[in-house]
């Protein structure tokens, strides 16, 4: 990385790296993907991101394979180079809320075949399921069109 981080986006790094690691990701692809979005370049090496955040290979490698599994990062090669220049996809933020919001139909679905196996003997149980799953179709039908209809009004 031809510029080295500030100690500003140092800092930066390391609080956006705890907040999404409260959001489930692990302590280095949190930092991985801080990174991608606090660097002056928009796109970084292998070895950038490891010299950058002082990690080990295999845990620079772990971090950069989970966060493309979960379509976080993509990456780039360039003719004759055979880098490949790691880049946030934080630009696709509408596509990633849409794909995370329709996911729930299975979960969803999963649950209602629960419900309709339980035993009736447990009503209120049953009852804050049936509630849990309506739930969830209200708030994926409205996200859905409040993700449609952000900056359209």
């Amino acid at each position: 990385m031809k510029n080295k981080l500030t100690e500003k986006q140092k800092e930066l790094i390391e609080s956006f790296g705890v907040v999404q690691e409260g959001m489930g990701l692990s302590p280095a692809s949190a930092r991985v993907d801080a990174l991608l979005i606090v660097a002056d370049t928009h796109e970084l090496t292998f070895d950038e991101v490891r010299e950058n955040l002082e990690l080990s290979k295999s845990a620079t490698s772990n971090a950069i394979n989970n966060l493309l599994m979960l379509k976080r990062i993509g990456y780039k090669t360039k003719p004759g180079d055979r880098k490949r220049y790691f880049h946030t996809k934080l630009g696709q933020w509408k596509n990633s809320f849409k794909d995370s919001i329709n996911a729930l139909t299975s979960y969803n679905d999963v649950v209602l075949q629960i419900l309709s196996n339980r035993t009736s003997k447990t009503p209120e149980f049953n009852s804050q399921l049936k509630d849990f799953t309506q739930f969830i179709e209200y708030y994926q039908k409205e996200s859905i069109k409040l993700i449609e209809n952000w900056k359209n009004e």
